[in-house]
């Protein structure tokens, strides 16, 4: 018995791993095991029974965090969007837009990824419409299997680290740390893995063209009435529209003097890149616009569906994004005015009825019960192990690992990859991560920073062979049977297991790159968007010292606050003195 009241902790925590390992459910074994060892403790005069008493305060506050709120908002912007057409639309233009090169399709998936994450910010939304839609195009065309498993796959799990990710919001939590200020920290190494995997495909495309082809002269559908390719507009527009950008953001503080009518000198990063964009886009779409309406043709028919495409996706990345990035709005609000500008896009679709909702909000509910059951139950444990002192426990494990805080950053790293081959990034979000910010705290790390590292690697957890849950969420749509094309009538093999296994490895790959970039350059991670503002303390003290009103002057209470001569005042302005000549009367 003296043994396991001196470990507790360490035995706690491998009690846990075995409910794990037994397949029970992860909200069930973690509420069980804080229950099973929190009685044990009281037994054995190691947890105070009146710890206890603060666990329905606890579950009482989960119902009351705002942040969670930002959940359900949009998860259902997510699976409303996956049904509106939006990614079809998108699929359907990018790819024929980049068709004609070699690996343009998959550069078309990537890219058409990386929006619908910054619109969705759901994985399986993502995967599920791109392996509907994107696969059996690649496959028509000659497309290598592993290729184009790997690609649908990972592009998926962008929805993972470009905000609005769930996964940031769950981290931001946990951390206590703003969901703003993640969202700013990922921003860049989100498109990074963006242009990493693009990469990747144009390399492929160079050294084994066969494994991308492009689409032949007969599936391009994009073109003008003549034959045309109609890119040369669409060029010219795409190149006055980043000039306009480009000229707004360097004349960003003169366009904010003269919209607020007050003198303004710097404008933080962050709201000068949506004001920017913002430009640009209304610029594209007031020409496309008035080209529709007059028919004058200074736009080709090329680039004006293509910009009529991009509108829709990009008018939801600044109604969710640019209102955070701005502070106009929480990411609790930006969460509803993306799910409200979701509804508003499905039913100008006339795609939204009663059976999509009603999906829409079962798949919601389904998801944010799933969300709030974990963080109850790892609530439950996190009392009982620390009563037990477990956070102590962590932090002489981890503090003291040689190399300080690079070593700390190797092993933690390489335990969050372990551990995802067993667990999604809600469980290692509630499980591993309350155990490790402390340590990191202590060590110096910055915790925004720390939190994009580890929701890069929680990436991975999407990713691993054989329990990655973007391939399990491709696998469900991808042909497991040879059948017959409906275009080209020809029989097409069908895709396997091992096939999508295989794909998945190399972006896996570039995924632990930019881990180990974010290691490497900590200054990857944005979250200095807005410039740090040094203050002058010795000013500020200055100030308001000058501001106070003079000390009094114990030994002469009489002693007016002014700097006047003691005894100048009246006896009758002193409240104490006009007291005792009354008891004296």
């Amino acid at each position: 018995m003296e043994f396991l009241a001196n470990n507790m902790a360490p035995i706690m925590f491998a009690g846990l791993i075995c409910f794990l390992l037994l397949g029970f459910p992860v909200a069930f074994s973690l509420g069980a095991c804080g229950l099973f060892f929190a009685v044990i403790g009281i037994e054995l005069n190691v947890l105070p029974e009146a710890l206890m008493q603060a666990l329905p305060l606890r579950i009482y506050g989960i119902m009351q965090n705002e942040t969670m709120l930002a959940i359900p908002f949009f998860t259902l912007m997510g699976l409303i969007l996956e049904r509106s057409g939006m990614a079809e639309d998108l699929l359907d233009t990018v790819g024929q837009l980049f068709g004609p090169i070699r690996g343009g399709v998959a550069i078309a998936v990537i890219l058409v990824g990386a929006m619908l994450a910054a619109t969705t910010g759901v994985v399986a939304a993502s995967v599920i419409s791109m392996g509907l839609i994107s696969l059996p195009i690649m496959l028509r065309y000659g497309y290598d299997r592993r290729i184009a498993s790997g690609v649908i796959a990972a592009s998926g799990t962008l929805a993972q680290i470009i905000p609005p990710s769930l996964v940031l919001i769950i981290l931001a939590d946990q951390l206590g740390r703003s969901v703003g200020d993640l969202y700013k920290g990922a921003f860049i190494p989100g498109f990074m893995l963006v242009g990493f995997y693009m990469i990747f495909i144009f390399l492929l495309a160079f050294f084994k063209p066969h494994m991308v082809p492009a689409l032949p002269p007969e599936a391009r559908s994009l073109k003008e009435k003549d034959g045309s390719n109609g890119l040369t507009s669409l060029l010219v527009l795409t190149v006055l529209c980043v000039g306009v950008s480009i000229f707004a953001a360097q004349n960003m503080a003169t366009i904010h003097t003269w919209l607020t009518g007050e003198v303004v000198d710097k404008v933080a990063k962050d709201e000068t890149i949506v004001f920017s964009m913002c430009f640009g886009v209304a610029l594209a779409f007031v020409a496309a616009s008035i080209n529709r309406v007059t028919g004058m043709g200074l736009l080709s028919h090329v680039a004006e569906k293509v910009t009529f495409v991009l509108i829709p996706p990009l008018l939801l990345i600044f109604l969710v994004l640019g209102t955070i990035f701005l502070g106009i709005a929480t990411p609790t609000e930006g969460g509803a005015m993306g799910a409200l500008g979701a509804i508003i896009l499905a039913l100008s679709r006339k795609r939204l009825n009663y059976q999509l909702l009603r999906q829409a909000l079962v798949g919601t509910t389904k998801l944010s019960c799933f969300v709030m059951f974990i963080l109850i139950g790892a609530t439950i444990f996190g009392l009982t192990f620390q009563g037990v002192d477990g956070p102590l426990w962590v932090e002489h494990l981890l503090a003291d690992l040689p190399g300080g805080q690079v070593g700390f950053l190797i092993i933690v790293n390489i335990m969050v990859f372990v551990l995802a081959f067993f667990l999604d990034f809600f469980e290692l979000s509630f499980i591993v991560v309350p155990l490790l910010a402390p340590v990191a705290d202590k060590l110096g790390i910055d915790l925004v920073w720390f939190g994009v590292l580890l929701a890069v690697n929680m990436q991975t957890s999407f990713m691993h062979p054989p329990f990655g849950f973007a391939l399990f969420f491709l696998r469900s749509v991808a042909p497991d049977k040879e059948y017959t094309d409906k275009l080209t009538k020809k029989r097409v093999a069908p895709v396997t297991t091992e096939q999508i296994y295989m794909g998945a490895i190399p972006f896996l790959c570039i995924q632990l790159v930019m881990v180990g970039l974010i290691i490497a350059f900590p200054g990857i991670v944005s979250s200095g968007m807005d410039e740090k503002v040094d203050y002058d303390l010795d000013a500020i003290r200055e100030q308001m010292e000058s501001s106070m009103p003079a000390p009094i002057d114990f030994d002469n209470p009489y002693m007016e606050q002014n700097g006047s001569n003691p005894g100048s005042e009246s006896p009758a302005d002193d409240p104490l003195k006009a007291m005792q000549e009354a008891i004296g009367k």
